[in-house]
């Protein structure tokens, strides 16, 4: 573990004595709550769940690190905040990070470096990268313990920039940035990542929508075939294909809408009196929403659209949504039901900000499609933590970078010998009491 050529370094003295410092602690590591993480992943089976639709095309007489192995490490280093590669070179000899992956900390042998790594975000084709989506859907669905009677998927995408010439990367002129502008669906309402799907620089057609979505809610209804169904989104994913495929389908939408002048004459007499309202009584704003009915000429037939009209002293201000919805006032189309995908923009910064799903820096659209994939298992792994965590405690809705500092970041002190192996925390752990209660809540259970 000891680098014998890393010379020692000095602090300033302390009350007079001299202050030395040197990395020779021997098997210590700064992680030690990658355990919790380990126990997460054996939980939600997520390493050999992935490793079981890449077929291994490796000499099977020359293989050291198995396919699972490999993918445990690097998801496991993500959720730790080593998103790059490299970092494998200094964590393959961690003594923590070899416990999470099953091996010993003194007498097995080190994981995998990073070239390994690198082959494997390499090595799977297009169809591989098919099925690892459906994987990774299969795996939220997984995440109920029934079948839920409805459920709400946010939809939008997000730009990550680019800094070179990957394979589909454009320029945004919206975002004035060279970038990808990959798709991010979730479940808000229980913060469950549903697909990340990689995708050029320039704003979604219809009918590419379209396509994500019907091989999205084909995967969905193999375990849900009853499950109502609702998807939501900006007005990029407004389009009449899209709608068109839902109502086919027997899909619940409710999607932005870019507001028209014959919209905006639908609606002129509840707009007018709400900017009367707000000039008569002197008042900083005045909110109302009203409904009514449009036919765009790209559209089939009539459709509901609900507006948000907002008078304040700058002007009238006019949102739409269209959707296939029948029941509910226009007011709870909007403000309740729409504005609640404001939640998906949280969960993409989490997961762009917090485990850097932004680092598409491979040159290929294949390698990048899977670290996206290995940066959603990353997802998941904090997610089970933090879904573990007692509802009371104050670090039950924590964000994943707090609890990476409290739970995660833990220096401990790993021994073995020839009967067991010993973690020595910090005496003076300040979540030791939350540590130990997590270390049993996600035991595996039984056989």
């Amino acid at each position: 573990m000891s680098d014998p050529t890393a010379l020692p370094f000095a602090f300033p003295a302390v009350r007079g004595k001299k202050l030395t410092a040197a990395f020779d602690g021997g098997r210590l590591t700064s992680d030690g709550g990658v355990l919790l993480l380990a126990q997460a992943a054996r939980r939600l089976a997520i390493a050999d769940r992935l490793a079981a639709v890449i077929p291994d095309r490796r000499d099977p007489s020359r293989i050291v690190h198995p396919l699972a192995e490999i993918l445990l490490a690097r998801i496991l280093a993500i959720a730790c905040g080593y998103e790059d590669a490299d970092d494998l070179d200094h964590l393959r000899a961690d003594p923590a990070f070899k416990l999470a992956c099953g091996r010993l900390p003194e007498t097995g042998r080190d994981l995998m470096s990073q070239p390994t790594v690198s082959r494997l975000e390499n090595a799977p084709t297009l169809r591989d990268l098919i099925r690892l989506g459906r994987v990774m859907v299969d795996l939220y669905c997984a995440s109920y313990a029934a079948p839920p009677a409805s459920v709400t998927l946010d939809i939008d995408d997000t730009c990550d920039v680019v800094h070179g010439q990957q394979q589909l990367s454009l320029f945004n002129a919206h975002h004035d940035e060279r970038c990808f502008l990959p798709i991010h669906v979730y479940d808000t309402a229980t913060s469950r990542p549903v697909a990340v799907i990689l995708r050029p620089g320039k704003t979604p057609s219809g009918r590419e929508v379209r396509g994500h979505l019907r091989r999205l809610i084909r995967a969905i209804r193999r375990h849900w075939p009853t499950t109502a169904i609702t998807i939501r989104g900006d007005s990029h994913y407004g389009r009449s294909e899209v709608m068109d495929w839902c109502e086919d389908n027997g899909i619940a939408y409710v999607f932005g809408l870019t507001g028209t002048k014959a919209l905006a004459g639908r609606i002129e007499e509840v707009a007018d009196a709400i900017r009367v309202e707000c000039a008569i009584g002197h008042k900083e704003a005045v909110r109302g929403f009203a409904e009514t009915t449009h036919a765009a000429k790209s559209w089939r037939q009539t459709r509901r659209v609900a507006a948000r009209i907002e008078a304040t002293r700058l002007g009238l201000d006019i949102r739409y949504v269209v959707t296939n919805i029948t029941t509910g006032t226009a007011e709870w189309l909007y403000a309740d039901l729409y504005c609640a995908r404001g939640q998906a923009e949280n969960l993409i910064k989490l997961h762009k900000t917090q485990l850097a799903s932004d680092r598409t820096s491979c040159r290929s659209a294949r390698a990048n499609q899977m670290r996206l994939v290995l940066h959603t298992a990353a997802y998941w792994l904090i997610l089970c933590v933090r879904e573990a965590i007692p509802q009371m405690h104050r670090l039950a809705g924590a964000e994943f970078a707090t609890i990476r500092l409290r739970l995660l970041k833990l220096g401990a002190r790993i021994s073995e010998t020839a009967s067991r192996v010993r973690l020595a925390f910090a005496a003076a752990c300040p979540e030791a009491g939350l540590l130990r209660d997590l270390a049993g809540a996600l035991a595996p259970a039984p056989a």
